[in-house]
């Protein structure tokens, strides 16, 4: 395949790529039994059928052999370059991705994604490729795995791939995902899918051959195809119109390949002449064409026997955009850096980070993500005549703020069509907007109730976050000074020295930045008060003395866990989250327990979200420079089932001056095996090395952290 459009030079690197990435993961094997590296190799098929440049297919191939092998980063730029090691580094950052129930969670995968995604659009191309090769096999993970996968797709990495123009992959995954998280629909569905179409079969050939004729006498050289329409699509407009199968008729539809744009509206009028078009269901995205850069004419007609058929009509270079998307119009092939599928693409993924950076919390992000993976558009035109490109249902202050940020935090009404409206009319197709402005206007609360753009959205949010700042500065200051007080500190005594030592360690710039935190609950004002105070003095000769409640809910235990090296502590009982393990080295958040101190979570652990109902007791915590003690650590190792395996896994880790607290062991199947750990470890560096040299067994299948 490679050979049809690589020049030899390229193939070899490929190969070479190829041979690297099966000696890394040799003896490793997939929970199938499949040899591991078949596995990258599928990933850089999918990539090839779309004639993807070399230096995608290299990192395809050598995707997981960061993460699963002891080959490295600098290994991988010394063999094959820095352009193939960044596009693995960035599959490896969202290679961890998980669908988790705590949207937090999922929200910040997403924006890691995203990130890589701005830095080089092809790692999200490996990433699709990787998790369309998953999905095709998917039945060898457990029920509960597949489940979780199949949601993921569906709501995010399908919507992407369309967004991105790769329909054919898009058209895939859905119905791969549809079929894990919905067996039974999926099954009845395609078995009324497969009984029309054989009913279908004449009245299909009848429409073709009617169209190929009538194309011939207008001279109009063509291809005319007919299709199915997608098992998902199909499912989602049953949902969404409350309709059962027979009521959907539009279930076939067909696609006219012309030669040239011209030839494109002269087979669209040959079309209207053989059969009568559906009035209001004609849509012309040549002239202008979706975000994503497809372009073809879509309308509906009246077919043979009143069935309603969908026709798109395009040219060969529109349809090789329409199934490839981006991926069509990549550097290997133009070299041109301004391609404008590309430009678009990339637009989108600014305008997107943009509003990622303006979102207050992951929550608001993940619900602006959502709106803008699934666009329906309308197009509607400035007073000057410029195409804007909106949601359907996007009203006057979503076209305000598409136009510009300060339009939009100025307008007060609008013209549209020349009439006066008020900012909540909801546009439609083919309106002309007139935004009028105000100096003295401003976002109100109320916009939010009927904004649709994420943009928007997150616009209006900041303004008012923003007006809300200065009194959350002028509370927080407040109760810092009262918590002083309680605590027997005179206010008048912290010096710029302290409140710079401060902001220091909680690595913080700007102490309004810490006052509107306390003011805003997000972080507690006695805890603040304690930090202010030199860490090298202890409480008592400082002369800070705790107030009660203060006290009772720091109060110790002396069976508990001994404290922890936690900066900025002293004098405070500190224990760990069992269900996490958080070691040194790892990002961690604290939160105020009665009877237990500060309990320390990983900021990632799966049970944090039960805490969020109180964000005063939240604390920012970090890990002292030198800490000399051990650490319990979680991570479960998937082994083959074989004789000795847990005698040899115990030994390396026992080589690397680590001692197993407890084991347990868990039959997958009569191939793969799980055993579960838990070990002391002094840092986070310690565990890496542990797990490195367990990837190095060839026992080993599989080594990963656990948490929850």
């Amino acid at each position: 395949m490679l050979e049809t459009y690589l020049p030899p030079a390229d193939v070899k690197d490929v190969e070479r790529a190829y041979a690297f990435g099966a000696k890394a993961h040799a003896g490793q094997c997939r929970l199938s039994g499949e040899p591991y590296i078949t596995h990258p190799l599928e990933v850089a098929h999918v990539l090839a059928g779309l004639r993807l440049d070399p230096g995608t297919l290299c990192a395809a191939l050598l995707h997981d052999v960061v993460e699963d092998t002891n080959v490295d980063l600098d290994g991988i730029q010394k063999e094959f370059g820095p352009e193939v090691a960044e596009l693995v580094d960035g599959v490896s950052k969202i290679t961890r991705m998980e669908f988790q129930n705590q949207e937090e969670e999922q929200a910040e995968n997403f924006r890691k994604m995203l990130l890589a995604m701005a830095a080089d659009i092809r790692v999200i191309l490996i990433k699709l490729a990787d998790r369309l090769h998953n999905l095709r096999t998917i039945s060898a993970l457990p029920l509960p795995r597949q489940r979780a996968l199949a949601r993921e797709t569906l709501d995010i990495y399908a919507p992407i791939a369309n967004r991105l123009g790769v329909r054919r992959w898009g058209l895939e995954l859905e119905d791969l995902g549809f079929a894990v998280l919905y067996p039974l629909r999926y099954r009845v569905l395609s078995e009324s899918m497969r009984k029309r179409h054989g009913n279908r079969k004449a009245l299909v050939e009848k429409i073709s051959n009617a169209m190929l004729k009538q194309l011939q006498q207008e001279q109009l050289e063509a291809e005319v195809q007919g299709r199915e329409k997608n098992l998902y699509s199909t499912y989602r407009k049953m949902q969404q119109k409350h309709l059962s199968f027979e009521q959907v008729h539009d279930v076939y539809g067909f696609r006219v390949v012309v030669d040239k744009a011209d030839n494109c509206y002269r087979a669209l009028g040959m079309v209207h002449n053989l059969y009568k078009p559906i009035p209001g269901r004609f849509k012309d995205y040549i002239a202008i064409p979706k975000a994503n850069g497809y372009q073809s004419l879509h309308t509906v007609i009246f077919g043979p026997f009143g069935v309603s058929i969908e026709i798109q009509i395009r040219t060969q270079e529109m349809h090789r955009v329409a199934e490839a998307g981006v991926a069509s119009h990549w550097l290997y092939k133009t070299g041109d850096a301004n391609d404008p599928m590309r430009q678009r693409a990339l637009q989108w993924l600014k305008d997107l980070l943009e509003t990622q950076q303006k979102a207050g919390n992951p929550h608001e992000f993940l619900e602006h993500l959502k709106v803008d993976l699934f666009p329906d558009e309308v197009y509607v035109f400035t007073p000057n005549g410029e195409i804007k490109k909106l949601p359907r249902g996007a009203t006057v202050v979503d076209f305000a703020y598409d136009v510009h940020t300060d339009l939009g935090n100025r307008c007060i009404s609008a013209k549209v069509n020349g009439q006066l409206a008020p900012l909540r009319t909801m546009l439609k197709n083919g309106d002309r907007v007139e935004i009028l402005t105000a100096e003295w206007a401003h976002p109100s609360p109320a916009w939010l109730d009927y904004v649709v753009t994420s943009k928007a959205r997150a616009n209006v949010r900041q303004f008012l976050k923003n007006q809300k700042f200065d009194e959350a500065v002028k509370l927080g200051k407040r109760l810092l000074d009262r918590a002083l007080k309680d605590a027997g500190l005179d206010p008048s005594k912290v010096t710029d020295v302290h409140r710079q030592t401060l902001l220091t360690s909680l690595k913080l710039t700007d102490w309004n930045n810490l006052m509107n935190d306390i003011g805003l609950g997000n972080r507690l004002a006695a805890v603040v008060a304690r930090q202010l105070v030199p860490s090298s003095d202890p409480i008592e000769k400082s002369g800070f003395a705790l107030t009660r409640r203060f006290r009772k809910l720091l109060k110790s235990d002396k069976n508990k866990t001994p404290s922890l090296a936690i900066r900025g502590t002293e004098g405070i009982v500190v224990t760990y989250g069992r269900c996490c393990h958080p070691i040194p080295g790892d990002p961690v958040v604290g939160f105020l327990s009665a009877g237990r101190g500060v309990v320390v979570h990983t900021d990632d652990c799966p049970n944090l979200g039960k805490y969020r109902e109180h964000p005063e007791q939240w604390i920012d915590v970090q890990w002292e420079a030198d800490i000399e003690r051990a650490f319990p650590v979680s991570f479960r190792v998937q082994v083959k089932n074989q004789r000795g395996v847990l005698a040899s896994v115990a030994a390396t880790i026992s080589e690397q001056d680590a001692n197993i607290d407890a084991v347990s062991t868990d039959d997958r199947d009569g191939q793969v095996a799980a055993m579960d750990f838990i070990v002391e470890v002094r840092s986070r560096a310690h565990l890496a090395s542990i797990m490195r040299r367990l990837r190095a067994l060839d026992s080993v299948v599989k080594v990963s952290r656990r948490k929850g």
